[in-house]
């Protein structure tokens, strides 16, 4: 299940890059686990020719980082360098793969990193009992390939709505049938109580059932592939682990990521504004979230900005107000000054991000205006009213 910090880490890993028609961004925060577990792949332009395609990924590690890091370095090279992937002998020999061809590619890909991983000593002998989800997005020139192993989740933004998202693996029906005909149980929507997950990649404790085929045991490796054409209303895809999902819904994330996408086109702080967000109102998971844009991906917008700057500006002296009408009182804490602003209906709030987006900024000025202040009612407090 996981152990917690005293304090969340807030540090975060970014980066950022462009290629083939995309931009992307990315950041992954370890919060308040004790552990960070969680790997992201991005790379613009695949071996074997594929110079005009591009591979996403998003990997929520459990029990260990192992298999959430080797797979974020070496998944994409087992699926394209698979037989199925290019529907011959030699990869690399064909001009293009098949829609087929690119799906049974996917999934051969995923059966021989696991059964691969599965050799490592530390993970053969019980030293390492880790797993992980895994959640990408393939593009090639005319399709997006979607793929997904676990509760991890991906999401196309097109035509200012969310028209695609991937499913969730969790133990409960049908998986639930699959794993009690495995010999398994589901008890507290777990696998034998203690797994959270059906499919996984990784989690080889759960694998080793006599006379079942690798995905027929407790927890299978095989994930959904769905393929979906490419069209001119694509605006963005976001991958993202559960530490974002857990307090964002799909409609939720993406609007909230369009309305900062009307402010700044740095997607890398784009991508810090989600994860810091997802913190502020009670994620306690590692959080990785990336960020695909397509040419029709919103744009910056001076209304937006000026909105965006006005809304700082009233929050800013609203903080100043709640602070002086202490008085004697003494400068209250910051969990009651956010208390206070959480019940007032606010104007121009980010959907989706509401008030926990704007932290940062209510903190500049509480800190400004107390400077001596100690940590209590800090970045991430538990006691968050909102």
């Amino acid at each position: 299940m996981g152990a917690f910090l005293d304090k969340p880490k807030t540090e975060k890993h970014t980066g950022h890059g462009s290629g083939n028609g995309l931009r992307f961004g990315l950041s992954s925060m370890q919060g308040w686990r004790v552990e960070m577990e969680d790997a992201h792949t991005a790379v613009l332009g695949i071996p074997h020719g594929l110079d005009n395609w591009s591979f996403f990924a998003v990997y929520d590690g459990h029990a260990g980082s192992r298999v959430a890091n080797y797979c974020s370095k070496h998944l994409l090279e087992h699926i394209t360098g698979s037989e199925d992937f290019w529907g011959i002998e030699k990869p690399g020999t064909a001009l293009e793969p098949t829609v087929e061809g690119v799906k049974s590619g996917i999934r051969t890909g995923f059966l021989k990193i696991d059964e691969y991983m599965r050799n490592f000593s530390d993970l053969r002998n019980g030293m390492d009992r880790s797993g992980s989800t895994a959640v990408a997005v393939l593009l090639s020139p005319e399709h997006l390939y979607f793929i997904n192993c676990g509760d991890s989740r991906a999401v196309l933004y097109r035509n200012s709505q969310v028209c695609f998202s991937t499913q969730d693996h969790k133990p409960c029906n049908p998986a639930k049938d699959a794993i009690q005909n495995a010999g398994g149980s589901v008890m507290i929507q777990r696998v034998n109580g203690s797994l959270a997950v059906s499919r996984a990649l990784g989690d080889y404790d759960y694998k080793c059932v006599d006379g079942k085929g690798p995905t027929e045991q407790l927890v299978s490796p095989e994930p959904e592939v769905y393929e979906i054409p490419r069209c001119e209303e694509d605006e963005f895809v976001v991958l993202a682990c559960d530490g974002i999902w857990d307090v964002m819904s799909n409609e939720e994330l993406c609007e909230f990521v369009k309305s900062r996408l009307e402010i700044i086109d740095d997607l890398e702080k784009v991508c810090n504004s989600v994860v810091d967000t997802c913190l502020h109102k009670g994620s306690r998971d590692n959080m990785s979230v990336v960020i695909v844009c397509f040419p029709n991906a919103p744009k910056v917008s001076e209304e937006a900005v000026k909105k965006d700057a006005e809304l700082d500006k009233y929050l800013e002296s609203r903080v100043e107000e709640i602070i002086e009408k202490s008085g004697e009182e003494g400068i209250p804490d910051l969990v009651h000054v956010m208390r206070n602003l959480s019940v007032e209906i606010i104007p121009n709030l980010p959907p989706g991000g509401g008030l926990a987006s704007k932290r940062s900024v209510i903190e500049a000025v509480y800190s400004r205006l107390n400077p001596h202040r100690d940590e209590e009612g800090s970045a991430g407090d538990l006691e968050d009213p909102w």
